[in-house]
């Protein structure tokens, strides 16, 4: 599957993953290194001193106000990392617009809303399709889709399968004049529609 595809499935946490990984690395090799001065490999008489320097602690003692200041920067600064990281991942995923055209001094674009509209109105227009939910994602240069169909009870999955792929889809593809759409298409069973009484 290709990264434009998967953008399709499900919303990308490369950059959180990246994260977590250098911090974990970072913490494993400080976690190494204590191990490696407990064992003495610096030096037996290194592993008998305290963690911290005599030398550091002077320092510290005859700099009260400065080691305040410092370690109050830091924890603003570590709060902020935080803050940032919590608010990146939890922040709700863009919904670019589609970028037609991009000439000098004329940028032609089609809102989210009005592409995810129009394909969920045509894909409403299906036999058996009882709803549909169509939603943007990706970016105005790299769109992609996901459409969840509901059927009624039923219907040939299969029939509606070709009328995305084969109508829907190709529509939209060459509304946008782009040769691929990674769309994710999930389809359940309506059991409103399935079980609301029949008009004869």
């Amino acid at each position: 599957m290709s990264r434009r595809s998967r953008r399709a499935v499900a919303r990308s946490t490369a950059a959180d993953r990246a994260r977590v990984l250098l911090t974990g690395l970072v913490l494993l090799a400080l976690g190494v290194l204590v191990v490696l001065l407990g064992y003495g490999v610096f030096g037996s008489n290194r592993a008998q001193r305290p963690v911290v320097d005599p030398v550091v602690s002077d320092w510290i003692a005859g700099n009260a106000d400065l080691t305040r200041w410092i370690a109050i920067v830091g924890g603003i600064v570590l709060l902020v990392v935080g803050l940032t990281w919590a608010v990146r991942s939890l922040r709700p995923e863009p919904r670019p617009d589609v970028l037609l055209s991009e000439v000098p001094g004329q940028r032609l674009t089609v809102e989210h809303s009005a592409i995810a509209d129009a394909v969920r109105a045509d894909a409403e227009l299906i036999d058996g399709v009882s709803r549909a939910r169509v939603r943007m994602v990706g970016t105005e240069r790299r769109p992609a889709l996901r459409m969840a169909v509901w059927l009624v009870e039923g219907t040939d999955v299969r029939d509606v399968w070709a009328e995305i792929d084969g109508r829907v889809l190709a529509r939209a593809r060459q509304a946008f004049a782009v040769d691929a759409l990674p769309t994710a298409v999930r389809i359940e069973l309506d059991a409103a529609a399935s079980h609301a009484p029949r008009v004869q």
